[in-house]
């Protein structure tokens, strides 16, 4: 009996850890979208407001057409990074900024990401922020976005969507719609 005592306890507190990473699961892109979207936010800012030493640096590393890139890029990090935070194209604007992150690895920070490698590559901002882009694009902007909420819009609106409450936690998370509830 002491034995079927304990493992009701850790069945109980199992589910009870279950339960409440469920009900927090919508923390884990949220947080990555913020941390990685104010990151590019602010270095496409300071990276606009000084367009030409961005395009000189540019320049330095070989980049093509210096002064067109350094205007596209830098309005992409600060537009790509506020899309990042409202959760707004955020697999778009993940794609889009791996690509600048790869740039940067094969170009401005090409020897230091060869030096930290593998032992020490998590001191590699850009590899870094490109493993947190990577994962943005496969598990998408999570429940507290303005994708999930413009999708769930557009789908009441066709009528393929019920209404909040009947498949959709109160954590955000949709559940799939079976028979049993």
């Amino acid at each position: 009996m002491h034995e079927q005592s304990i493992g009701n306890l850790f069945q109980r507190a199992s589910q009870g850890v279950s339960r409440f990473g469920n009900a927090l699961q919508f923390a884990a892109p949220l947080l990555t979208r913020l941390m990685v979207g104010i990151t590019f936010f602010y270095t496409g800012l300071g990276k606009l407001q000084n367009l030409d030493r961005t395009a000189s640096f540019f320049s330095d590393l070989g980049i093509p057409f210096p002064g067109a890139n350094a205007i596209f890029i830098s309005s992409l990090e600060f537009i790509g990074g506020l899309g990042l935070i409202a959760g707004l194209g955020t697999r778009i604007f993940a794609a889009l900024l791996s690509s600048t992150m790869v740039v940067a690895l094969l170009t401005a920070d090409k020897e230091t990401f060869v030096s930290k490698f593998p032992a020490d590559l998590t001191e590699v901002a850009p590899a870094v922020l490109l493993l947190l882009l990577f994962w943005l694009m496969l598990y998408g902007p999570g429940a507290a976005s303005l994708d999930r909420l413009i999708r769930y819009l557009v789908r009441r609106r066709k009528g393929d969507e019920p209404a909040i409450g009947k498949n959709i936690s109160a954590s955000g998370i949709i559940r799939p719609v079976t028979g049993i509830q």
